[in-house]
């Protein structure tokens, strides 16, 4: 079989992790590197000893696929030019800024019968795969996910950068509409929301409550899930799962209250490894990719609505703060 021509279009600290994991997959010829801050350009082409380019255009005659690592707002131009050129795209979350260029994306993706893939790359988190095996019918979910704040992703609202993650898990796992949406948040150091809690309420009765932070003293990343049987707890960074239930024969005894304590572990798991390696794989047997550009549209619309509703609260905070002004 020929070798995917691959590149990679910005190379900063997320894009360089794509260039390596690319290195690692024998069916893959990395083709180059793009990056318009030529000294990093030349920096990763010499470490990863790969060619070097300073526009996007300049690579697309020579690849079949690329991933997308620039700034959420340079996404939509290049992932067009990308797609309108046949070339198959996994562009980093979130798929756009609005919902408007995301659908462009979806369609011309479809017209051309290309693979279009998001980054959510938690959706490759062994601990959540194992997590997806053991729903039964949750009643309520809660995640929290902490930053320690770095110049890196403040381009975006702490929203589009990272409670995506668990909305994307959520909407993908709980079979149900949206039916209402409770979301209050603040800036703490940029301009845009830092801190962030949305409430969401599903039609089937399901409830959940999503906490972002990036100005957080501590990185979290926890999944918890509780429903009628069982009680799972999700730590995607160290990505193990524990899973809490009542002993067999306890339902039938109730003097009889032991539980089962389970701990599983994936330590030599790669989540982007296995993201990228299923952007081939889809490519290579034109299968449907695990993360659609329909799934990161539909976790955007729900992170544009919370954002929304931060918006509206923060107004009428203001004025109960400031009245008269």
């Amino acid at each position: 079989m020929r070798r995917l021509n691959v590149g990679v279009i910005g190379v900063g600290h997320l894009g360089e992790y794509h260039v390596q994991k690319y290195k690692n997959i024998p069916s893959v010829n990395l083709v180059g590197v793009v990056d318009i801050d030529r000294k990093r350009a030349r920096e990763i082409g010499e470490r990863y000893n790969t060619r070097i380019f300073y526009h996007h255009r300049d690579i697309l005659d020579l690849v079949d696929a690329v991933s997308l690592a620039v700034p959420t707002s340079e996404h939509y131009k290049i992932a067009r030019d990308v797609l309108s050129r046949g070339i198959h795209l996994l562009v980093e979350k979130p798929i756009t800024y609005s919902l408007e260029p995301a659908d462009i994306l979806i369609r011309i993706a479809e017209e051309q019968n290309l693979i279009l893939q998001v980054g959510l790359v938690e959706r490759f988190n062994p601990a959540v795969r194992e997590m997806e095996k053991l729903l039964t019918r949750p009643v309520f979910l809660e995640s929290h996910r902490m930053n320690r704040f770095t110049r890196r992703g403040i381009d975006v609202d702490v929203v589009l950068d990272l409670m995506i993650h668990d909305l994307d898990i959520f909407l993908h796992i709980i079979p149900s509409d949206i039916k209402e949406i409770h979301a209050v948040g603040m800036s703490v150091i940029t301009d845009k929301t830092d801190i962030a809690n949305a409430r969401l309420i599903f039609e089937n009765g399901t409830v959940a409550n999503l906490t972002a932070s990036r100005v957080s003293n501590i990185a979290l990343r926890k999944i918890r899930v509780f429903q009628t049987d069982s009680f799972l707890s999700v730590d995607c960074q160290k990505r193990t799962l524990t899973v809490i239930k009542l002993k067999k024969g306890a339902d039938h005894d109730p003097e009889y209250h032991d539980l089962d304590q389970e701990k599983r572990e994936f330590p030599e798991s790669d989540p982007l490894q296995d993201e990228i390696f299923s952007f081939v794989e889809s490519i290579n047997d034109g299968k449907r990719p695990e993360v659609t550009g329909h799934d990161g549209r539909r976790a955007l619309d729900v992170a544009l609505r919370i954002m929304e509703q931060i918006k509206s609260n923060s107004k009428i905070l203001n004025n109960h703060t400031h009245p008269g002004t």
